[in-house]
């Protein structure tokens, strides 16, 4: 699977320069993961022998007028290599059942950062959709701001993070600038039906919505182009956009809290007429962004 970066001007007027996306390698789930299931996930998880074609780690860079800005960081080349980097134990069965991962040497987030002339010092803020591994493999990385809900951090402290999915050993390392994301209320009609956000740039073009349903404290963000359709990139809340323009549910984290957000972020759609979703790993995300990035002849 190619791993070019894609990089998309969307105007010299515009505070939001470019959108690009870049990939951190590729990953393997099963069906029940991406497509959903009526069995409990240990259960699919433990028996399915089945797994989907490769998707991309995508990470998505934003050239803002006033700062890069990542969301995601995408997976850890030493996830692939380091034996030690997951957990033993029956924690460990449940990682190496649940992903299969390929990442080359030069699919790290820095080499990729490369192909469009930055590196990790270049990065002022990373917004963390949630705190799966594949997500915060740049964080070891990164200087800048590291935006993320309490919620999701609280994860950490919770009963065995690990075996929930969450690697504290990668996540809090000594030295990050971690910032707790509070979102605010909203009357933003162009953000209905969410009535809370979170500005990131303070000017209205980058916008952090809670999205909660794989983890407890995911969260997507909007970015708003002055002449090209807006962009909602969701993490896993879907696997691909057209599973969830279908509310078709994945089937890891919290159906109840998946199908509300799902339902939020449809109505969402509905308002902002051209939205494109761009979840995390779907294959078809680099084209879509593509295409509404193509100004009219």
């Amino acid at each position: 699977m190619s791993t070019q970066a894609i990089r998309l001007p969307a105007g010299t007027e515009d505070p939001v320069r470019a959108v690009s996306v870049i990939s951190t390698g590729s990953v393997e789930i099963h069906p029940e993961h991406a497509h959903g299931t009526k069995k409990p996930l240990y259960w699919w998880l433990l028996t399915s022998r089945r797994w989907l074609p490769p998707r991309p780690i995508n990470v998505y860079v934003v050239e803002h007028a006033n700062g890069l800005v990542l969301f995601d960081t995408g997976q850890d080349r030493a996830s692939v290599t380091d034996p030690s980097y997951f957990p033993g134990g029956f924690s460990g069965v449940v990682y190496d059942r649940l992903a299969k991962f390929h990442i080359g040497a030069d699919e790290t987030l820095d080499a990729q950062l490369g192909t469009l002339g930055y590196s990790v010092n270049d990065v002022d803020k990373a917004v963390i959709s949630h705190l799966h591994q594949d997500h915060i493999g740049g964080i070891p990385q990164l200087s800048g701001d590291l935006l993320i809900t309490p919620a999701e951090w609280a994860e950490l402290s919770g009963f065995s993070p690990e075996a929930r999915g969450f690697l504290r050993a990668h996540i809090d390392v000594p030295g990050r600038r971690w910032k707790h994301v509070r979102f605010t209320p909203t009357d933003d009609p162009g953000l209905a039906p969410f009535t809370e956000m979170y500005d990131v740039m303070g000017d209205g073009s980058i916008v952090l919505l809670p999205t909660p349903g794989h983890t407890p404290g995911s969260m997507s963000m909007l970015v708003r182009r002055r002449d090209l359709p807006p962009l909602l990139m969701v993490g896993d809340l879907t696997y691909e956009a057209g599973l969830l323009e279908r509310r078709q549910l994945p089937g890891v984290g919290d159906r109840g809290e998946l199908g509300r957000t799902t339902d939020q972020v449809l109505a969402l759609a509905e308002h902002l007429p051209g939205l494109v979703i761009l979840p995390a790993h779907d294959p078809t995300a680099t084209q879509r962004l593509i295409n509404s990035s193509r100004r009219p002849a």
